[in-house]
């Protein structure tokens, strides 16, 4: 078997027993079991939910998305090796930490497979929950230019690039494009404050308008957890992106829950401690592989400008990346979930016949 064999590119064409798309995200493809298949494992597995709860299956892959592109490299690999366990297991991690901690509980109900949850229907929140706690990226090139008003909050002068922040920020943006919500344009990830948040609960999906203080609530909470466990290992949590949504309990009540993924270097900028303190950034995050990027092609501006996609899109589909640069991003995904996690991460060799059969065994998903 060879290198490209040990990566799941391709995630939406496992034979589950579905009978609705199999809806595929750049990175995970969601698969909604039938309503016989959901109600039988909530009874044989004894899972916490009512009886009638919709359930999914989410397979991770290792494909690798930056600048809203798929990038692939030398040799017919597809993804990153690795990099999908990494994030499971970092997020299963974190998930597990938040239980500890007393804080809420996530959509997951069961891991079969290093690459897979079996998850519960949410209600999603139509908000990307940013929490910064660095200004450095996004921010700091706005900064630059002189901005200094973010989601409503006003910055003093005189910050520093990759300086820590005075307090820490909730800058959410919206999550798919929203209509017909005042002040707010029609695209994806565009900045909310806390007023448009207010004034439009119902249309952001919050249940309740109080929902919006437990969710900032939350996103702390959870930021300081992640960001305490870190800094442990000599790493420092410098900004996320958390998504939230309501499930059902078992006692027919809402809850809001944590869901996707928490405190990845898919969804996070974390840093190296060490490096920091001596007045350098070291990456341990998807960061490092965007920065790669900028400097690879001879016209970043394609990457940074929304209105070049089609050309964007071309890069990514007709340059095959160096086999070191993939291997780059391996090393910092498998270390910084090892670190994280305190146990090996192990490629399987084949994880696609793998995830067929404990489904197919275990679970009796596959006919």
């Amino acid at each position: 078997m060879g290198l490209a064999d040990s990566v799941l590119a391709v995630n939406n064409d496992l034979p589950i027993r579905t009978d609705k798309p199999v809806h595929s995200g750049k990175v995970r493809s969601v698969y909604w079991l039938t309503e016989a298949d959901s109600a039988r494992l909530i009874r044989e597995q004894g899972y916490q939910v009512p009886a009638d709860t919709p359930l999914a299956i989410m397979v991770i892959s290792d494909r690798i998305s930056a600048f809203d592109c798929i990038f692939h490299g030398e040799g017919g690999l597809q993804g990153i090796p690795g990099k999908g366990a990494a994030l499971n297991a970092i997020s299963n991690h974190w998930f597990r930490l938040f239980k500890q901690h007393g804080l809420a509980d996530s959509h997951i109900l069961d891991i079969p497979h290093p690459l897979v949850w079996i998850v519960q229907k949410a209600r999603p929140i139509k908000v990307e929950a940013i929490i910064r706690q660095y200004i450095t990226g996004s921010m700091w090139r706005a900064y630059e230019k002189g901005e200094r008003e973010f989601c409503g909050i006003t910055l003093p002068e005189g910050l520093q690039k990759d300086q820590k922040l005075p307090e820490l920020l909730l800058t959410p943006s919206t999550k798919g494009i929203l209509k017909g919500i005042p002040g707010v344009p029609e695209q994806d990830d565009v900045n909310v404050s806390r007023a448009d948040l207010e004034a439009n609960w119902q249309a952001f999906g919050f249940e309740k308008r109080e929902d919006i203080a437990l969710y900032e609530q939350l996103l702390k909470q959870g930021f300081a957890v992640i960001s305490k466990a870190l800094a442990d290992i000599d790493q420092i949590f410098v900004d996320t992106k958390f998504e939230f949504g309501y499930v059902t309990d078992n006692q027919g009540q809402s809850k809001l829950i944590y869901m996707d993924e928490v405190g990845t270097p898919d969804s996070s900028r974390i840093w190296d401690g060490a490096a920091y303190r001596e007045g350098k950034i070291l990456e341990n995050s998807k960061e490092g592989f965007r920065q790669f990027l900028l400097k690879y092609f001879p016209d970043p501006d394609i990457l940074l400008n929304k209105q070049r996609m089609p050309e964007r899109e071309a890069l990514a589909r007709d340059n095959e990346l160096p086999l070191d640069a993939m291997m780059a991003v391996s090393k910092t995904y498998i270390g910084v979930a090892e670190k994280v996690t305190g146990k090996p991460i192990t490629l399987s060799a084949n994880p696609k016949a793998e995830i067929v059969d404990i489904l197919k065994t275990r679970y009796g998903l596959i006919d």
